[in-house]
């Protein structure tokens, strides 16, 4: 074998070393671990400054909510037709393009009904047809997406017209849409333990689980004084219904229910993290939080970046 040829093995040889160097730190550099937190729904003059980011977590703010109502009648939707109505004079697109340039760490992704409008009126699914609820809701959510430079989407509808199929169907077709144009980056759900709820989530995840990315699942839907026992089992359901699905674990900081960080949340969270079942923690919301200065927030991530 002439000394040319001799040198291009060693060459070969020497690149497959290296990249096989690469790919070994590749896979052992440990997952970052994800905290959400809702923002915008009350009108408290949140700014997305004000809320700690700890760069050692993936932090994603979730605008709540864009909203698909008119006042005309009720239940009243638009058909798709989505208006931001969470606080835009202080959550604004220039205010998404500076959280996100002073933090590399932050996505910001847009939340879809909530409960109600100002807390007045129930924000229904109810559309006329599958194929224009579709339509008018891919215009309308792109554009919004353009205007303030989203990165994802989030299903929180919580009141009921239709039949389950339906939203699946209208649901995942949107999410499709917008994953395969790449629109978004990540998608989320946001349900909770209801049975005039469940169907519906659980009717598009059996269909259309796969263009999911997280499961913001309310732990803070079930009743106050919610023990880390009790906890535990909720999540293990979850974790079933969902199967393979990143299922998020909550607390609320507007007095709501479940495991609160006082009664031991954290202790359950601890319990996951060794189980390899922690994906990550979302709080409803930013707008409570800001009263007791984020302590919550801060605790939460310090959390997570030590996992």
């Amino acid at each position: 074998m002439d000394s040319s040829r001799l040198r291009i093995i060693s060459l070969l040889l020497l690149l497959l070393h290296f990249l096989f160097i690469n790919l070994s730190i590749i896979e052992s550099a440990p997952e970052r671990k994800l905290f959400r937190e809702y923002i915008g729904a009350e009108d408290k003059n949140v700014r997305f400054s004000d809320v700690p980011i700890n760069p050692d977590v993936d932090f994603h703010f979730l605008l709540s909510f864009a909203i698909d109502y008119t006042n005309t009648a009720s239940p009243s939707p638009t058909n798709g037709d989505f208006r931001v109505y969470w606080d835009s004079a202080n959550l604004s697109p220039s205010q998404v393009s500076a959280i996100k340039a002073k933090h590399s760490n932050v996505k910001i992704s847009m939340s879809l009904a909530g409960d109600t409008v100002n807390g007045k009126h129930n924000v229904y699914f109810n559309p006329t047809s599958v194929n224009t609820w579709v339509a008018n809701a891919i215009h309308s959510i792109t554009q919004i997406v353009d205007q303030y430079d989203l990165d994802g989407i989030d299903i929180d509808y919580e009141h009921f017209v239709s039949d389950p199929d339906t939203f699946a169907e209208c649901i995942g077709k949107l999410l499709f849409y917008l994953k395969q144009n790449q629109i978004v980056l990540f998608t989320s759900i946001a349900p909770y333990d209801d049975d005039s709820v469940k169907p519906y989530y659980l009717a598009l995840w059996r269909k259309y689980g796969h263009l999911i990315d997280y499961v913001n699942f309310q732990f803070y839907a079930y009743p106050k004084g919610t023990s880390v026992s009790q906890f535990l089992k909720y999540f293990d359901t979850q974790s079933s219904n969902y199967y393979r699905g990143k299922i998020l674990v909550s607390f609320g900081t507007d007095g709501s229910g479940g495991l609160s960080p006082e009664n031991g949340f954290f202790k359950a969270c601890s319990s996951l993290s060794k189980e390899g079942k922690l994906h990550g923690i979302f709080i409803w919301s930013a707008d409570d939080s800001k009263k007791a200065n984020f302590k919550y927030e801060r605790q939460s991530q310090d959390f997570l970046a030590s996992q």
